[in-house]
């Protein structure tokens, strides 16, 4: 009987470890995301051009809204605070969307771009082609594809249209936290 009593606490142990799924790729992107909460790093542009107004201009993320499905990031650039990256997870994939504002709160006519994951991607990197949405909002940017890279160290941003030779590249020093008080618009 007591054997009986052992193997079955060694069943439901087992049964009960299968039923507690391993996190998916995507909800591992968003945990490293998280794991920034609260704080703020210095990046620099790491692609050939810098464009023009990023020239000569700070610029900081801060991480500043975590959830276990939402991860809000602000990107400012100098004195304009008008960027903010939202990754959510919807049905399994990572959405990325680009928040634009005003001084005033007010969104900007051109927000809410982006795109969602195609597939799970990796924990430690995730690929974003245009969305319908952003294509009927600006049909010149149908074929921008996102991706975005963490890992203990380096967050990158990065931006290829496919139709250009050209790309857009920003990394951010995760090692060393900054302090500011900005916050988005």
């Amino acid at each position: 009987m007591k054997n009986i009593i052992v193997l079955a606490t060694v069943l439901l142990f087992t049964l009960t470890s299968f039923a507690q799924k391993a996190p998916t790729n995507p909800e591992k992107f968003l945990t490293s995301l998280s794991a920034h909460c609260g704080k703020a790093y210095k990046g620099q542009v790491v692609s050939p051009n810098v464009p023009a107004d990023f020239k000569d201009k700070e610029l900081i993320m801060r991480v500043i809204s975590c959830k276990a499905d939402e991860v809000k990031i602000s990107f400012f650039v100098g004195e304009d605070l008008s960027r903010t990256w939202i990754y959510t997870l919807v049905e399994g994939k990572v959405k990325l969307k680009h928040d634009h504002r005003h001084k005033d709160g007010t969104p900007d006519d051109i927000t809410m771009y982006g795109g969602t994951a195609t597939n799970t991607g990796f924990a430690d990197m995730q690929f974003f082609p245009s969305d319908q949405q952003t294509v009927d909002m600006m049909s010149s940017i149908a074929g921008n594809v996102w991706w975005v890279t963490i890992n203990d160290n380096i967050y990158t941003y990065n931006l290829k249209r496919v139709d250009k030779t050209s790309f857009f590249s920003v990394s951010f020093d995760l090692s060393t936290p900054v302090a500011t008080d900005k916050m988005p618009w």
